[in-house]
């Protein structure tokens, strides 16, 4: 180009022809990772604060394991024609000749005689917190991905669990006992959805995997728990049972309403940019100055996409997609069998006529293992061979279950993430709230109807997992857009990189 030529080009065309060709322009997920993917020890400490949630989850999950027991009967040394091996059932015997081992008030079975009412009514209280399960996760999972935001719907719905159960300890009769479980239930449903993807979205990609792992123990922390309080309360009341896991529960939600700050991904998504800025400045401990991520995410980069939306827009984006639809079914259908047995065989350890303390303890042990073994399967193998290779038994059932949760999140974009993970657990909650009425038939006709039908159920169920991509050493998706192995285009999901990166201050 001559000087006259030079002099008299475009500032804009001349500044192009300097700076080359342009250069692609990354997504949310490069700008985030430029300011937190060295994630630090308060980042890792408020994810794994987090992640305790799941704790709380399980205890509500696996409660009914003691409170819905069958309790043991004896014959009383008076009575005549009273033989324990020739009654399977105290029903049968007349009144006054038997005795329950413990007080009648320890169980609801045993309180209000559900035994001998038949394998449906003793099932229903377990079947109607399952089908709470299903009912909130359908209706309450898009408000985490629109309204309420993923720290505010676990707030709810920790805090809502927690009163519920209060609630339950005062329930005059079945009746009313269902109809709160069934509650409970409701609310719960999005407490370990919203704890894994907040947990996992306020750290670095490098710390995801560790998060992810965190979550699971927390579920085994837990779970162990409950036969320490059953055991101590073994002679009280199975309301007392309730008060003693929800009350921390209610403080705990507390705390994460005012320790925890909102996942800066889906702020961004939803275009609230300055609430973006400050969690990312609360998640560095203040290292960073507003001022310096003003410049770089405000100024530098337009990352809002769709700071309005209907509540349901998340399932209708993927109800668009033919490629998330798939994916969706594929993941939902390997979930239902890992369910129907990782909720089963804890909840029929009863029918096995050993210790109920010890059975429960050693199935929550179980957790310990698996989660460790999630841990190298999440960080090593693929996640397709993996969930497909881990559907033998209940001590793989639990490894796949982690590994389904975290494939789930790294197959659906943030736009969508909560919506879809909330989906695939409401898979594994359909095939626990079969597991009730699987062990009731069970104990009435053999035990190929529960532990028959349990295995069955999980060996079909890796068959699906084929039908899905790989994702490990991946990058996850912000937006519809970057999902289903597409490139990233340039929207306004993109942003002028090395800009972020001159305005970081570490």
């Amino acid at each position: 180009m001559s000087i006259v030529n030079a002099a008299t080009a475009p500032l804009l065309t001349r500044s192009r022809q300097e700076a080359g060709p342009a250069k692609e322009r990354p997504s949310i997920d490069d700008v985030i990772e430029a300011y937190m993917g060295a994630t630090g020890v308060l980042q890792l400490l408020k994810a794994v604060f987090v992640a305790f949630a799941w704790a709380m989850d399980a205890q509500q999950v696996f409660i009914s394991a003691f409170t819905d027991a069958e309790p043991r009967w004896h014959c009383l040394a008076t009575a005549s024609g009273c033989s324990p091996a020739a009654a399977a059932s105290p029903c049968a015997l007349p009144p006054g000749s038997w005795a329950w081992d413990r007080p009648a008030a320890a169980s609801v079975v045993s309180e209000w005689a559900l035994g001998c009412a038949g394998p449906a009514l003793a099932s229903l209280p377990a079947s109607s917190f399952f089908a709470g399960c299903l009912a909130g996760g359908f209706l309450l999972a898009t408000l985490a991905d629109s309204l309420l935001g993923r720290k505010g719907m676990l707030v709810v719905s920790l805090a809502s669990m927690s009163a519920v159960g209060a609630l339950t300890a005062l329930a005059p009769n079945v009746w009313a006992y269902v109809a709160l479980r069934f509650v409970s239930g409701f609310f719960r449903s999005m407490v370990g959805t919203c704890a894994l993807v907040l947990s996992t979205e306020i750290v670095g990609k490098s710390r995801r995997g560790t998060v992810s792992v965190a979550c699971f123990l927390c579920f085994a922390v837990g779970f162990l728990s409950l036969p320490v309080i059953a055991y101590a309360l073994r002679d009280a009341s199975w309301r007392d049972m309730y008060l003693c896991t929800s009350l921390p529960c209610l403080c705990y939600s507390v705390l994460v309403c005012f320790l925890v700050q909102e996942s800066p991904r889906w702020l961004l998504v939803r275009g609230r940019k300055q609430d973006a800025v400050e969690a990312l400045r609360h998640l560095n401990g203040g290292r960073t100055t507003a001022a310096s991520f003003s410049m770089s995410m405000l100024d530098a980069c337009d990352a809002g996409t769709s700071g309005g939306g209907s509540v349901f827009a998340a399932l209708w984006a993927v109800w668009e997609r033919p490629w998330a639809l798939r994916r969706l079914a594929a993941i939902m259908a390997a979930s239902f069998g890992v369910g129907m047995l990782y909720f089963g065989m804890p909840l029929n350890v009863g029918s096995l006529g050993s210790d109920l303390y010890l059975s429960v303890t050693y199935n929550a042990l179980a957790e310990l293992p698996s989660t460790a073994l999630a841990w190298v399967l999440v960080g090593r193998a693929d996640r397709r061979g993996s969930v497909a290779a881990e559907v033998l038994s209940f001590f793989a059932s639990c490894a796949a279950l982690d590994v389904v949760l975290v494939y789930a999140t790294e197959l659906f974009p943030t736009s969508v993430r909560n919506s879809a993970v909330g989906l695939v657990r409401q898979a594994v909650v359909l095939g626990g709230a079969s597991a009730p009425v699987l062990i009731a038939l069970g104990r009435q006709r053999g035990s190929f109807w529960s532990f028959g039908v349990f295995g069955i159920a999980i060996g079909c169920s890796g068959l699906f997992v084929a039908c899905l991509p790989e994702t490990r050493g991946k990058s996850v998706s912000d937006t519809m857009d970057e999902g289903g192995g597409a490139q990233p285009i340039a929207t306004a999901a993109s942003c002028n990189f090395s800009a972020c990166r001159v305005n970081h201050v570490p």
